[in-house]
């Protein structure tokens, strides 16, 4: 009759397909789908987001280490450069290692807490990151509008400040909005999340009350974090394409698009993957298309910040030559 009964209640319950019940006993874990079933793509992913990963860090150290090893490049810019850096740094490691040890063989349960911790950690870290292109913008909008007052305005304890108001503000919004999502309750003993981190909109699908509070809060977070930052972005760059084509000579007007077009780079792939992610309702969202938008925002903008300011900016190059051969004959002695 036990056995019986067992039967019953798996048959019962093959109606929530997102939850596993291996044991419906003890506190509630998480794991994530899996990508492939593939042993030989599973691997193929593995050494792929390995290597992404490792260059992500490589690339940003090393922008921060030419700026700070550097005097030329002790400037607002680079300041917010290499915190941009350390930001993503912070971020991806945040993700990745975790997803890395879920790619191949039997998935690894997470608890909830530390499911948690996690999503207020990528919270915070991705806030942080989208108000400090945001600052970054307007560095440049000071630096190409007004130029003879830049060192006036753009002060180091101003610097500083932006850059710590703008984690105060991550930190202020992204605590509620984790603390909101997990009060709610979790019916089942595993439960499976469509994604390859604990993001806010597949945790809350797992969720098994009303998450019309917590949705709406999440859309509110979205406009602070996503549309405000990008707004006063946008208004920036049109002062900035103003200043920049009254200026006379061809190359001071090549070199500021550049440096404009790198920065837009990033904040266009950035904003936009993010806001498909979190403006559009949950019942419109195809379900895997999220986790490869989050793929964009996971390796490839924290790869484009490196790649864009060192490839393309002659003084991180530069600096990064001069410090190379400053260890190179240093070693040699």
């Amino acid at each position: 009759i036990q056995h019986l009964i067992f039967y019953f209640s798996l048959i019962g319950d093959m109606s929530t397909p997102a939850t596993i019940h291996l044991n419906q006993s003890g506190p509630t874990e998480f794991v994530f789908r899996v990508f492939t079933s593939s042993p030989k793509i599973q691997v193929l992913l593995f050494c792929f987001f390995l290597f992404f990963y490792v260059m992500i860090l490589c690339g940003n150290a090393a922008i921060i280490w030419a700026v700070y090893t550097n005097i030329s490049l002790q400037t607002p810019m680079y300041f917010f450069l290499s915190n941009l850096s350390f930001l993503e740094i912070c971020y991806t490691t945040t993700l990745v290692p975790l997803m890395l040890s879920n790619i191949m063989g039997k998935r690894k349960p997470i608890p909830l807490t530390a499911c948690a911790t996690q999503m207020f950690f990528f919270a915070t870290l991705g806030s942080t990151d989208c108000f400090l292109l945001a600052v970054m913008a307007y560095d440049r909008y000071v630096a190409i509008c007004h130029p003879l007052q830049y060192t006036l305005i753009m002060t180091p304890q101003l610097c500083t400040q932006m850059v710590a108001g703008s984690l105060g503000l991550a930190l202020f919004l992204s605590l509620p909005l984790t603390s909101l999502v997990f009060t709610l309750p979790f019916c089942g003993r595993f439960l499976e999340i469509n994604h390859f981190f604990c993001d806010v909109p597949p945790v809350l699908q797992l969720a098994c009350a009303d998450t019309r509070v917590p949705q709406a809060v999440l859309y509110v977070m979205g406009i602070l974090v996503l549309t405000t930052p990008f707004l006063l972005i946008c208004i920036s760059y049109v002062f900035i394409t103003i200043a920049i084509l009254h200026i006379p000579s061809a190359e001071g007007r090549q070199r500021a698009f550049s440096t404009c077009s790198s920065h837009l780079t990033v904040v266009l792939l950035q904003y936009g993957c993010c806001s498909l992610v979190y403006f559009r309702p949950p019942s419109n969202t195809p379900a895997d298309e999220d986790r490869y938008l989050a793929l964009v925002y996971t390796f490839v903008t924290p790869l484009l910040n490196p790649v864009i300011y060192t490839l393309r900016n002659k003084d991180v190059k530069d600096a990064l030559k001069k410090a190379m051969s400053k260890k190179a004959a240093s070693e040699n002695l």
